[in-house]
Order: structure tokens, then C-alpha cells, then sequence
């Protein structure tokens, strides 16, 4: 649903997001920090990062964010999320397998209403192994999402793509939309080979939220392409925009695999995949 002209101009009522996965062995820091530097985002996610990365980024765009969540990681799973709106009710969990971090916060718009947010960067599917582990946060993150009491936006890449049996699941028991449908793929992965691309790094949003801008972003030394989000949070849901609806089955067995992952001992798929020194 379009936003009405009311409320693009009410600015009280937007925030924008910038949402990059750096590739942690890129160290072309300058390209996103003059992007975001040219954006000006509200708000401002990176994934992938290490120490090395949290330095720049704050060295660059610290003084512009008040708001800070750091998680920085040697294994590829490193995040960091800075904001200039108030954050409050933040928590880092590993939810399914251990040193696979995601970030929730509540986030404070200017008009007095608030929304949730997750940050989120599960594991990415591989020859070699299942993707229970990746299935199983995106799962749970929809159920945590559809039960929350705040209106919910899910962003990160969620190494899946839009029509999968596990995204489209997800948006079953989440109940959020997908800014995309009748926009066009926005193909995130890989910026590195145009001849395979897909859209892996995502937006879900509840259908209170009306998007106002949505672009992939110019290219910042990484195998993904970054992607710039505008959002408003309406009064109303958007009538005409009701997701598909889950079954309790369907949520019974999503809740069985997340129980069964939870027990498996591993380490983090690709955690040594950014090994410099490889």
C-alpha cells in the first residue's frame, strides 16, 4: 500500500535504514562510511564485522550515533547497529547456534510510538550440511515478531531468498510483509558476479509500515550490495496488504526444529571462511 501524502510528510512518523554486509575480510572501510557519510541514515547496520571494522566504523560515524550495539566477531558473524533514534530493551542472543548473534532493540520514533527491531544474520546453506540452524532463527524470529506487542521490522541477510519454502514460512508466522513484491528483486548476492545474483539481504516490515523509499546501493568493496530503506509507521495497518496465515501445525513444527538444533554441538557454518591469513 502507498503511503498517503499525510503521512510523507509526516516526518515525525520515518525512519531510514542502511543495511550493509561488509564481507569481513574487505577492508575498503572508506566506501560505506562515505556512503552512509551521503545517506544520513537513522539508522545504520552492519554485518560481518570485526574488531578491525567496529574501529572504522566508529572512527568514521561515531559522532554521528548516539546509539551504539557492538558485536564484533572473527568467525564472519559480527554486528553492529548504530542509531540516532533512542533505543531501549537491547539484547544480543545467540538463538540457535552458539556464536551466531542477532540484535533485538525497541526503537523510539520522534511522534511517541515505538517499534521493535531485529537484526539478524543467520547461517548460510552449504553442500555439505543442512540448513536446520539457518531455518530455525528465521523461524523463531517470525514467531518472537507475530507475538510481540510492537510493531516488528526484521533486516539482515537472512542468506535465503524471498520465495523459499523458509522465507516464505517465516512471513507465515510472522505476519510481515516483504517491501519487494511488485517492486522488483533488488538482487543483493553476489555484487562480485553479475551472471549470480540473487536477493539475499532482506526487509520485512509489519503492515503498519508504509515504504517510502527502497534502492540498492552502490558497490562498497563486499559481495553483497548495500540496501537503503524508508519506512513510515501509519496509524492503521494497511488493509489490502494482509500476509498468508500460518496453521498451529505449521508453528508446532517450526517450534520442534529450533528444539532439535538447539542440542546440536557445532561450530558456525563458514566461521573460518574469512580467514585472511587462508
Amino acid at each position: 500500500m502507498a503511503a498517503s501524502p499525510e503521512l510523507r510528510r509526516a516526518t515525525d512518523r520515518h525512519f531510514s535504514l542502511l543495511a550493509a554486509n561488509v564481507k569481513m575480510s574487505n577492508r575498503d572501510y572508506g566506501k560505506l562510511i562515505a556512503l552512509a557519510e551521503a545517506r544520513v541514515p537513522d539508522i545504520f547496520m552492519a554485518i560481518e564485522v570485526d574488531q578491525a571494522w567496529i574501529d572504522a566504523l566508529d572512527d568514521g560515524l561515531g559522532k554521528n550515533y548516539e546509539h551504539r550495539v557492538d558485536v564484533p566477531l572473527d568467525n564472519g558473524y559480527g554486528l553492529c547497529l548504530m542509531s540516532k533514534l533512542p533505543l531501549s530493551e537491547v539484547e544480543v542472543r545467540e538463538l540457535v547456534t552458539e556464536e551466531v548473534p542477532s540484535i533485538r532493540a525497541r526503537v523510539h520514533l520522534p511522534v511517541g510510538e515505538d517499534f521493535r527491531l531485529y537484526v539478524v544474520h543467520p547461517e548460510p546453506p552449504v553442500i555439505e550440511h543442512d540448513t536446520k540452524g539457518r531455518d530455525s532463527e528465521i523461524a523463531l524470529v517470525g514467531i518472537e515478531a507475530e507475538k510481540d506487542p510492537l510493531p516488528a521490522v526484521v533486516s539482515g541477510d537472512l542468506n535465503d531468498v524471498a520465495w523459499s519454502t523458509t522465507t516464505r514460512r517465516f512471513q507465515r508466522l510472522s505476519g510481515l510483509l516483504d517491501p519487494r513484491v511488485g517492486r522488483g528483486m533488488y538482487n543483493t548476492f553476489s555484487a562480485t558476479m553479475p551472471w549470480m545474483r540473487w536477493p539475499l539481504d532482506h526487509l520485512f516490515h509489519d503492515p503498519q509500515f508504509r515504504l517510502l523509499e527502497m534502492d540498492r546501493l552502490d558497490k562498497i568493496g563486499s559481495d553483497h550490495f548495500p540496501m537503503w530503506f524508508v519506512l513510515a509507521m501509519a496509524e492503521t495497518e494497511a488493509a489490502e496488504s494482509d500476509p498468508e496465515e500460518t496453521d498451529p501445525e505449521e508453528e508446532r513444527e517450526a517450534k520442534n526444529m529450533i528444539k532439535e538444533e538447539r542440542k546440536r554441538d557445532r561450530d558456525p557454518i563458514g566461521s573460518d571462511w574469512e580467514d585472511e591469513e587462508n
